[in-house]
This record gives C-alpha cells, sequence and structure tokens, in this order.
C-alpha cells in the first residue's frame, strides 16, 4: 500500500489509502507526513499484532491524565498537544502523560529501569511545567537550580504551563486568521499582562470571547486546534523546543 521515492538521500512516502478509486478516478498524489501516527498506520499493515512492538527513540513524560482511552489512546492534554506539535519534525519522539508532578518523578525511574535493559537505545526524559513549587511562583532561578539539581533527564518549562503557550498572542492570531475569525488584540493585551507567568487556564473563557467565538467551545479540543498552527518558524515552538530538546 506505501511506495517509497528517493531524492538526494532522503525520502518521501506515497499512502495508497483504502477506498481510492486509482482505477476509474485521477488522484493527486501527496507525500504521507511521517508522524508517529502514520508510521503506526503503516506498521499496523504490514506487521499487524507486531505493530505495538515499533518503539521511539525518545520518551517525554509529561503531567497530565495518566490513564489509556480505549486502544492504549493518549488522554493527557499535554503530552496530545507536544504530539501535535513535534511528530512531523521529531519522527522518533514519543510524548506520554505519566499523572502530576511527583508522580511523574517515581513512573519515569520505573520506565527506564526497564527499558533500559530491554531496549537500551531508547533516552527517557521528563518535562515538567514550571509551577514545580506546589502551585507557589517558581522564577527563572528557581527553574535554573532545578535543572542542575536534578538528573540531566529532566527539563522545566519556561512558561508556567502548556496554556501559556497555546494562550500566546501569536498562536492566538494565526488560528484566529486561518479560521475567519475576529481576533481583538486590545482585549488580549488587556487580558495578558504576563504570558510567561499568568494561571492563563483559568481564563479560558475569557480567551474563547478574544477570538470571537459567539457559541460554547469544548476547552481541550479548542487547545489541541491551537497546537496545530504552531510550526517551526513560530517563537512559541523555538521556545519549547529549545526547553525540550536542548534543556536549554
Amino acid at each position: 500500500k506505501e511506495k517509497v521515492l528517493y531524492k538526494d538521500d532522503h525520502f518521501q512516502i506515497i499512502q495508497f489509502e483504502d477506498g481510492m478509486k486509482l482505477a476509474s478516478t485521477a488522484v493527486t498524489l501527496v507525500p504521507m507526513k511521517k508522524t508517529i501516527a502514520k508510521w503506526k498506520e503503516i506498521f499496523n499493515v504490514a506487521l499487524d499484532d507486531l505493530s505495538h512492538l515499533i518503539c521511539p527513540k525518545k520518551i517525554v513524560y509529561c503531567e497530565g491524565r495518566d490513564s489509556p482511552g480505549s486502544g492504549g489512546t493518549e488522554r493527557g492534554l499535554d503530552a496530545q498537544v507536544f504530539n501535535t506539535i513535534f511528530s512531523e519534525k521529531y519522527v522518533d519522539t514519543l510524548f506520554v502523560s505519566s499523572g502530576g508532578n511527583t508522580e511523574l518523578d517515581q513512573r519515569s525511574e520505573i520506565a527506564f529501569a526497564i527499558l533500559s535493559k530491554v531496549l537500551s537505545q531508547v533516552e527517557i526524559l521528563v518535562l515538567k511545567d514550571r509551577d514545580i513549587s506546589s502551585g507557589r511562583l517558581t522564577s527563572d532561578n528557581d527553574r535554573e537550580n532545578y535543572l542542575r539539581n536534578n538528573p540531566s533527564s529532566h527539563r522545566v518549562l519556561k512558561r508556567w504551563e502548556i496554556e501559556n503557550y497555546l494562550y500566546d498572542k501569536e498562536v492566538l492570531s494565526r488560528y484566529c486568521a486561518e479560521n475567519s475569525l475576529s481576533f481583538d488584540a486590545a482585549a488580549y493585551d488587556q487580558l495578558v499582562t504576563d504570558v510567561n507567568n499568568q494561571n492563563l487556564k483559568d481564563d479560558t473563557p475569557r480567551i474563547r470571547n478574544i477570538c470571537g467565538f459567539t457559541t460554547s467551545i469544548k476547552a481541550d479540543i479548542f487547545k489541541l486546534n491551537l497546537a496545530k498552527v504552531i510550526t517551526p518558524e513560530m517563537q512559541v515552538y523555538t521556545e519549547l523546543e529549545s526547553c525540550i530538546f536542548n534543556a536549554t
């Protein structure tokens, strides 16, 4: 079902999906995006029930709902957001939700102890929100001290939590432009005076209004849709990438 095309030492994959009427209808073929989800589709076809043995090279444990959905699907919002943002560039990285702050430490240590014996090439990282001081204000200096005094596998966001990236002015204005919504820049500037440190999660209804929504929206779906417009040339992407993959 898949055809691999080689060019200049890089490769592209054309995926012939079910339902294509290639014999009777003209179809424009475009290269498949090489994301974790797409690779899983291919291996499901090629290996059937062996597909679960395909392992990423890097697993990033992050905060969020740890219990999986049906079929082992990820239900943690943070992990879903990070997988959405980085799956195309970092095809061998998988973000996994593993509970709260302290649970991350415990579960990542257990995973490392097990996987390092079976799959020695797998790197395990621990990614935390900047609210690592039980809700108290955590300064940039506190963050640096945490990173210096914990294993090199630990990462901490520069902003308070994931909403502080998703509700960035650059992200919201692009989302509104792509979805024919009216972004109220003046109202945003009045609400968001410190995008790094404010508790913006609680301001989701106001953010919704700033984006010009006139109907109710589900918060998690809204946040995942915001993640889809974040691309490598944006400041938000660069900062997250630096925090997670470069430990800065």
